[in-house]
């Protein structure tokens, strides 16, 4: 099978040194005869700038890489990402939530050993359990709301065990309730991160999802929601990560490992290569 892999960065700033490294991973993995994708990741409209978008292009295509056209843009297709909520709903699997951050910290800290999970303390249900007629109210009143999914309810119809497969730590099953009731879209955020990857990784025929290994138990949650949707399931390979001399993970802030900034110093495309090497 033809091997089809994707980068998919979002333009919130200038590639780093990381990026380069798990950019030519997947081009790598996809080798010559596969199939290497870019997509852009940009549904975080409040802090993505077109400036960005274009200096993803220039230090790709500096670093030798080629993909194919067209490139799948998210911000282009929420409509594709409201269906799929559509569907959840239909499925009776997402409620709005109306609980502020602040509301969530203060029956947090008053539940008292919270369960936790990757991202933090586990949103403790509470609108859950409102009406219908509740619920209708808030939102014709314009209250701000998150769509969660509720994960007992997913699970349940997902069926039994879940398994996905990692290149690096094996066969993995599926425990998605880590996340408890995820949030899968916000009113003034049509989708999150999870559902989006989810779909445009099926819509795309990904079949080899490589990423760093920070996003290794978000694979939990998207297994759960191919299962719901009917979608493909593909390999998956978290990398390790490449950290500075400090022991911390590079990020767009830190200028000085920008792509930019090292094509500005007099670097090299198989300068900057040779100090990308991931596992």
């Amino acid at each position: 099978m033809t091997a089809i892999t994707r980068f998919a960065p979002s333009p919130t700033g200038y590639l780093h040194l990381g990026h380069a490294a798990s950019a030519l991973f997947c081009a790598k993995q996809a080798g010559l005869d596969g199939r290497f994708l870019l997509r852009i990741e940009d549904i975080d409209q409040t802090r993505c700038r077109p400036e960005f978008l274009t200096a993803i292009y220039e230090d790709l295509a500096w670093l030798g890489l080629r993909w194919e056209d067209p490139v799948r843009i998210q911000s282009d297709h929420f409509a594709d990402y409201q269906n799929v909520l559509d569907r959840l709903t239909e499925m009776g699997l997402l409620y709005p939530c109306f609980c502020t951050r602040k509301d969530i910290q203060a029956e947090v800290a008053r539940i008292g050993n919270a369960p936790h999970g990757p991202d933090g303390a586990l949103y403790p249900g509470t609108c859950r359990h409102c009406s219908a007629t509740e619920r209708a109210e808030w939102v014709e009143a314009g209250e701000s709301y998150a769509l969660r999914l509720d994960m007992d309810g997913a699970i349940k119809q997902a069926g039994p065990e879940l398994v996905w497969f990692d290149r690096a730590a094996g066969k993995q099953i599926a425990t998605p309730q880590i996340f408890g009731d995820v949030v899968l879209a916000r009113k003034d955020t049509p989708t999150s991160y999870h559902l989006s990857v989810t779909h445009d990784d099926h819509l795309q025929g990904v079949t080899l999802v490589t990423r760093g290994q920070d996003l290794f138990f978000a694979s939990h949650l998207h297994r759960l929601l191919q299962e719901l949707l009917g979608y493909d399931v593909p390999e998956y390979h978290h990398h390790g990560l490449l950290t500075g001399a400090d022991g911390k993970r590079f990020a767009k802030r830190d200028k000085s490992k920008t792509l930019r900034s090292m094509r500005e110093d007099g670097m090299t495309p198989h300068q900057v290569s040779e100090l990308t090497q991931l596992t």
